[in-house]
């Protein structure tokens, strides 16, 4: 079943397109910005939240590819984001692992204008796609993905502040396991419901 769906109206799907193709946008430019930053800040942080930003697009990109396929293109490609959520997890907790041994204090000040960037850039993002909160498999990944990325930044912005106050690397630590908990947890939520989604088509 590679054809188009039909269940969906042609005034939702332009809708849907138009939220798909704002926030991914907004995550490409977020991306390159938080990036450089975390690289110059050396902050694991901002890092993990640029990757997460990458994944993001990426993960927006699929959805516009599949927005008006069958239920089975969605479900699988909602697979494969789950899979790939999970995996910047586990990739955000090595890397605090890593620079927990490395032991540097990253840049306060360049990790608070980040994550306040990033806050607003999720939170424009999350008011965009929360009408999809409630759709499949696919539509709930990317509601999901600017919802923890908004969790995400104000505990980049609580890191910044810790940081700034103790001289210290561990508040930057910290978020990086947060964020890795967070990114698990969704992608494993989106894998459970596709997989019923999935599993649902099998039967029909």
């Amino acid at each position: 079943m590679a054809g188009c769906s039909h269940d969906i109206s042609t005034p939702v799907l332009r809708t849907q397109r138009l939220a798909l193709g704002v926030v991914l946008a907004i995550n490409l430019a977020m991306f390159v910005t938080e990036a450089a930053a975390g690289w110059a800040a050396q902050s694991v942080a901002l890092q993990a939240d640029a990757l997460d930003f990458f994944g993001d697009s990426v993960n927006y990109a699929m959805a516009l590819f599949v927005l008006a396929r069958s239920l089975a293109w969605r479900a699988g490609t909602a697979l494969a984001k789950g899979l790939v959520m999970a995996g910047f997890g586990v990739f955000i907790l090595g890397a605090s692992i890593h620079n927990a041994l490395a032991g540097a204090a990253p840049q306060a000040f360049v990790m608070g204008w980040v994550g306040a960037l990033a806050l607003l850039a999720n939170v424009v993002s999350a008011l965009i796609l929360y009408r999809f909160r409630g759709g499949d498999a696919n539509l709930r990944a990317v509601w999901l993905c600017s919802r923890n990325d908004a969790i995400g930044n104000l505990a980049v912005l609580a890191a910044a502040l810790g940081v700034f106050a103790t001289g210290a690397a561990w508040p930057d630590l910290a978020v990086g396991l947060v964020m890795a908990a967070l990114a698990l947890w969704a992608g494993q939520s989106v894998i459970r419901q596709a997989r019923s989604e999935l599993r649902t088509l099998e039967a029909v």
